[in-house]
């Protein structure tokens, strides 16, 4: 009897058994972070109702997350079908619920990135993409750039698949509301003025999403409408890399909100990556030392952030964010307030 027939697909089945099971997670272990905008979000702002909406709204979104976390599904992809749920909201200042532009439209802007391999995607300045997240993952996927901007580049998403909506999507009285209040006042959101930023101010709503999944990578992305009565083809930080996203499997996640100027001038995003990797801080002394940089520059929001071993944190300089965590030791919560 020759063996060798019988030995060679033995050790085939068990080499491709091994190979199987390096690919699926052998402990579900995952953390998912999420964030719905910083500002001076106080109690006696949002009624019962309102409250128990954004509530809602939030923890649907970390559920969404967690299933597909616990199906064995990706930090990438989990981070675009979680921002998709508040990009969809008319709550969050990203999406359906984006703000106007001073000229009285919504140009928004999103970015993600893959902690495994450092590649990312970013758009910004769309006008009809029904989820800009969608738009930012295409770029990262589809193209060996990481940025498009404006018509050229929503156009080019679309024929890869992103979803158009007509502008009368993006509309709702509460933007509009906004709008007509800002333009009425000559109120300009972004003001070299501390004291009239600060004034300004109130509440943003500008969403984000940061995960570790089970396989260990780390993932990163935001989306936004930008700033109430902004000046036309105005961007800021969430677009842009290093500065609003951020994401390495070396060090962490990192998603922020807020007035971008200042997450840009500070790297913020980036800062918080790269004192635990030239620093040898953890995450939270990182975030700690990051923070007070970014209230030096009198910068105004937050971040959300997740490592590689799971421990997470989020940061604030203003009243309140909206934000979320769920892991894999049953933890599920959302907060507002400070």
């Amino acid at each position: 009897m020759n063996f060798k027939n019988y030995i060679k697909p033995i050790v085939f089945v068990i080499i491709t058994s091994c190979l199987a099971q390096k690919q699926k997670p052998s402990d579900v272990n995952y953390t998912i972070l999420i964030h719905g905008g910083a500002g001076d979000i106080k109690k006696k702002m949002l009624t019962n109702a309102q409250e128990e909406a954004y509530s809602q709204k939030l923890e649907e979104a970390l559920k969404i997350g967690e299933k597909h976390l616990k199906n064995g599904g990706t930090a990438v992809e989990t981070v675009e079908r979680v921002i998709k749920v508040l990009e969809d909201s008319p709550l969050f200042n990203a999406g359906k619920g984006a703000v106007f532009n001073h000229l009285g439209y919504q140009e928004m802007d999103a970015s993600i990135m893959n902690g495994k391999t450092l590649q990312c995607g970013a758009v910004a300045g769309v006008t009809n993409l029904k989820n800009p997240i969608q738009g930012a993952r295409i770029v990262m996927d589809s193209t060996k750039h990481v940025f498009l901007y404006g018509k050229r580049g929503q156009e080019f998403c679309i024929q890869k698949g992103a979803t158009y909506a007509d502008s009368a999507y993006f509309y709702t009285d509460k933007r509009w509301g906004q709008y007509q209040k800002a333009v009425k006042k000559n109120l300009i959101l972004l003001d070299h003025s501390v004291g009239k930023e600060k004034k300004a101010f109130k509440k943003m709503g500008t969403v984000g999403c940061v995960v570790l999944d089970a396989y260990g990578n780390l993932a990163a992305g935001t989306s936004t409408g930008g700033l109430v009565n902004k000046k036309h083809g105005r961007i800021g930080d969430s677009p842009i890399i290093g500065a609003g996203t951020y994401a390495n499997n070396a060090s962490c996640a990192v998603s922020c909100t807020g007035v971008g100027e200042y997450f840009i001038r500070g790297t913020i995003a980036r800062d918080v990556a790269a004192k635990m990797e030239y620093g040898k801080l953890n995450l939270k002394k990182s975030s700690i030392k990051i923070l007070q940089k970014l209230i030096q520059l009198k910068g105004r929001g937050g971040f959300i952030a997740v490592d590689k071993k799971g421990n997470y944190q989020m940061q604030f300089t203003t009243k309140g964010m909206f934000r979320g965590v769920a892991n894999s030791n049953g933890l599920l919560e959302v907060k507002m307030y400070r």
